[in-house]
């Protein structure tokens, strides 16, 4: 399952994403993972969370990103949640150029039941339509 923290820079997208993160470890069955753009966030995040600075990995599309995960999750198939922080920073591109990845992320979480969280910075009166349903 996918959920999206979507709204604007500055309004407290990051700081949702970490309680989350925080919540999701009190009752895991599986390895968490937490993916930022850098180390900002580094000493937020639980300590038996796998923290991920993805920029240490040259990742800078959408594509790029979805096979991260998907070998992280090939070598780990005890992950039971991402929480992405920057998704759009992390991908370079806008909402509506990922509706592909998105596709293929959707399908990823369902056959893998693997949770996922995203925080997307834009303005979520112009979210594409195919994003509505994951916005919490």
């Amino acid at each position: 399952m996918i959920q999206l923290i979507y709204a604007s820079k500055g309004s407290g997208k990051t700081k949702k994403l970490l309680g989350m993160v925080a919540e999701e470890v009190k009752g895991a069955e599986g390895t968490v993972v937490f993916i930022d753009d850098d180390k900002r966030y580094l000493r937020e995040v639980p300590s038996s969370v796998r923290f991920v600075d993805i920029s240490e990995y040259g990742i800078d599309s959408a594509d790029g990103l979805f096979g991260f995960i998907c070998g992280m999750y090939a070598q780990n198939y005890d992950i039971g949640a991402f929480y992405i922080d920057a998704f759009l920073k992390i991908i370079g591109k806008q909402p509506e150029e990922a509706e592909c990845f998105f596709k293929k992320f959707a399908d990823f979480c369902e056959k893998n039941q693997v949770h996922a969280v995203l925080s997307v910075s834009a303005d979520v009166a112009n979210a594409p339509d195919f994003l509505k349903g994951w916005i919490i």
